[in-house]
């Protein structure tokens, strides 16, 4: 390396980048994945950690870095519970709407119909896959 270069930047991590890389080393241990002994060293390791590039190694070895196995921890699985009757209750909000509007205006014609269909697919898809993030609609992200 040149003395004159500057070194590559690091970018440091946030408690909360910390705490994620700590839920999926507990999962991992919780599922047998890795003993008491490794999974206590990979944790005081992400404690410990000062930047991001740190915290990768921690979970690589891990299938799907992890994620699959915090997917299923019982906090997970009640999140995305919770996720599924927000979205029915939105769902049945707007249905009101939608037939009220459609009460309104005489139609004989079911035209509320055809957005409850749409909207309904996608709660069968959430529902299915889980994927349906509501803290995403309203312009937020994840870390890690």
């Amino acid at each position: 390396m040149n003395p004159h270069e500057a070194p590559a930047a690091r970018i440091r991590t946030s408690d909360a980048e910390r705490e994620q890389v700590a839920e999926i080393l507990r999962a991992a241990m919780s599922e047998g994945r890795l003993d008491l002994t490794e999974g206590e060293e990979r944790l005081a390791s992400a404690y410990a950690s000062k930047y991001r590039d740190e915290l990768k190694p921690l979970t690589q070895d891990l299938p799907d870095g992890g994620r699959r196995a915090l997917a299923h921890t019982p906090q997970a699985r009640a999140a995305t519970r919770r996720s599924l009757q927000r979205h029915a209750s939105f769902i049945l909000v707007i249905a009101g709407l939608l037939t009220g509007l459609w009460m309104l205006s005489n139609a004989t014609f079911f035209w509320p119909a055809i957005p409850l269909t749409f909207l309904v697919i996608g709660l069968i898809k959430h529902a299915r896959y889980g994927r349906y993030r509501f803290e995403y609609t309203v312009g937020r992200h994840g870390h890690l």
